[in-house]
């Protein structure tokens, strides 16, 4: 455990101490708050409904550009063979990652705190739906940095990684609408996957424990598999 929280803190410190953090910061918050704004502003609605999913179009990008370096950098640098040597697994190491990463999406997303006070001054929003919304983001995000570790991990560059990270999230959000007017169990199914509508849900304040679930096991699935994706590199 103490292994893996210093490389989560590593990682913490590298996005802070890099240009390319505070760009996804700048960016994250110039997108976000006209996604907030302008709903606000056309038709007077106190909630974050429009402004989370609107949000995620943004993240779907940015996010891949946090993730892309996460392990494809190690192994340009050839730091990634000082970590296999070291006295640490390699569970360690792509956990002690994800928390890295987790925490500062999780910092870039207290940014917009203002957001519910800005409401809340101008009109009496439902705090349940507003709560929930960030609960859906924080896990939504959870998934998306997994999804672009594990991007990364079968990577051996960071253009690589930022590509096939942003398509396989494209897919993933595109998924609903394929399936949209569909009926039967595959449609269904299929649906399922689809990571746009569990957030939905969490922005009509309705906190589902199918769409926890689902969020929870995108992110240890992807866990996994980086693992093992890690874990096969060694041996080539």
């Amino acid at each position: 455990m103490r292994a893996t929280l210093a490389i989560a803190e590593r990682e913490l410190k590298a996005y802070f101490l890099s240009p390319v953090g505070y760009v996804v910061i700048a960016g994250f918050l110039l997108l976000s708050s006209y996604f907030f704004y302008v709903p606000l502003e056309l038709m007077g609605e106190p909630s974050l409904r429009i402004w989370t999913g609107n949000t995620v179009i943004v993240l779907m990008i940015l996010m891949p550009a946090l993730t892309m370096r996460l392990v494809a950098e190690e192994r340009k640098t050839g730091t990634i063979e000082l970590l296999s040597t070291s006295p640490v697994t390699d569970a360690h190491v792509i956990v002690g990652k994800f928390l890295g990463c987790l925490g500062f999406y999780a910092a870039m997303l207290a940014t917009t705190l203002i957001y519910p006070i800005i409401l809340r001054s101008v009109g009496k929003p439902e705090m349940g739906p507003i709560i929930s919304s960030y609960l859906g983001m924080l896990l939504f995000g959870a998934s998306f940095v997994a999804i672009g570790l594990l991007a990364s991990a079968l990577s051996k560059s960071q253009v690589v990684g930022f590509v096939s990270g942003f398509v396989v999230l494209l897919l993933m959000f595109v998924l609903e609408w394929v399936t949209r007017g569909g009926s039967g169990w595959l449609s269904t199914a299929i649906r399922y996957i689809g990571i746009q509508q569990h957030l939905e849900n969490f922005g009509k304040g309705v906190i589902a424990a199918k769409d926890i679930i689902y969020y929870l096991s995108v992110v240890t699935l992807c866990l996994l598999l980086s693992i093992r994706a890690l874990q096969a590199w060694k041996w080539r």
